[in-house]
């Protein structure tokens, strides 16, 4: 038997999501039983109460709000607990198109992915504006790097995750979990694909996205410090070329100088060089130092992925 829970995290979503459950399917071709699973993350308005009338299986109340990310990775839990065998995440306000649904399962039906992203046609959504279609583009091409996947959008809420996946999966960021998950994924080698899917007319404002800078700054931070955790030698060693290219330079720079004969001493130039060499050592040895924490860092995820496992045994 093979059970699909479709799980949807919520903040005061009383107008929208009666509206994205009606559009969800309860039969699906390969699939035996489908539930649906609400995260209330400490709304204020009547969201318990619509999931309630709208017949939602499995209903998660956190007590006060606690951010998209913590919603998320409680639904994935609950989810689990009840037996899940795939996990479908979409979004309260009905942004994806419900009917594309089989086209994102289908994938980890056939064995050939373990996550699934569905990837929206980003040039044709005509309420977002030039600017933030540049910025989805260059935030998914950062990831890509950073995670070694082909995902064009990685902002996607819209995603599939087998129940292998979803135990492997810890998200730290408290922002969001769209390019955690991404990069996290492509960095323990899970298997993860993309899917074109459709989007719905806009019932409200995006909530994530208050401002564009804002949303930069957050998502930079947030690859930025997943890129500490998962490829923390690379980083800092990346980090400490920096100062000690530069020290180095000005050493030369100093000998230079110094063998031509000239009258000036340059002591502080000297000085400089030395700091700025030593700042290089220092940061590749803490690179070090990351690199031997991370491998007692996988260590405890292998047992964190043993626990889960027993714990949430069908």
């Amino acid at each position: 038997m093979t059970k699909l829970i479709i799980q949807i995290p919520c903040y005061n979503e009383e107008n929208t999501l009666g509206v994205t459950l009606a559009a969800l399917p309860r039969q699906l071709p390969g699939i035996d039983v489908i539930e649906w699973l609400v995260v209330d993350d400490g709304s204020q308005d009547r969201t318990l109460e619509v999931a309630k009338e709208c017949g939602v299986e499995h209903i998660i109340r956190l007590s006060c709000n606690q951010g998209l990310a913590k919603a998320f990775m409680a639904g994935l839990e609950a989810s689990l607990k009840a037996g899940a065998d795939i996990i479908v995440n979409t979004d309260a306000d009905n942004q994806y198109c419900a009917e594309d649904i089989p086209q994102l399962i289908r994938p980890i039906l056939l064995g050939q992915a373990e996550i699934v992203v569905g990837a929206r046609p980003i040039t044709e959504i005509k309420h977002f504006s030039p600017a933030k279609k540049f910025l989805q583009k260059l935030g998914s091409w950062v990831v890509r790097l950073a995670s070694n996947t082909n995902i064009p959008d990685a902002p996607s809420g819209f995603r599939a995750f087998s129940r292998e996946a979803a135990m492997q999966l810890n998200v730290f960021n408290e922002y969001t979990y769209t390019l955690e998950t991404i990069i996290q994924a492509g960095q323990k080698g899970m298997a993860i694909t993309s899917v074109p899917v459709r989007t719905n007319g806009v019932l409200r404002s995006s909530r994530l996205v208050k401002s564009i800078p804002s949303y930069v700054v957050r998502s930079l931070f947030t690859i930025l410090r997943i890129f500490m955790v998962y490829k923390p030698l690379r980083f800092f060693l990346f980090l400490g070329s920096v100062p000690f290219s530069m020290g180095v330079t000005l050493g030369i720079r100093w000998l230079i100088y110094f063998f031509a004969g000239t009258e000036r001493t340059r002591i502080p130039s000297l000085i400089l060089a030395s700091i700025l060499i030593l700042m290089g050592f220092q940061l590749w040895i803490l690179g070090l130092v990351a690199d031997l924490l991370a491998a007692n860092r996988k260590l405890m995820e292998e047992i964190q992925l043993r626990l889960r496992r027993r714990d949430f045994r069908g």
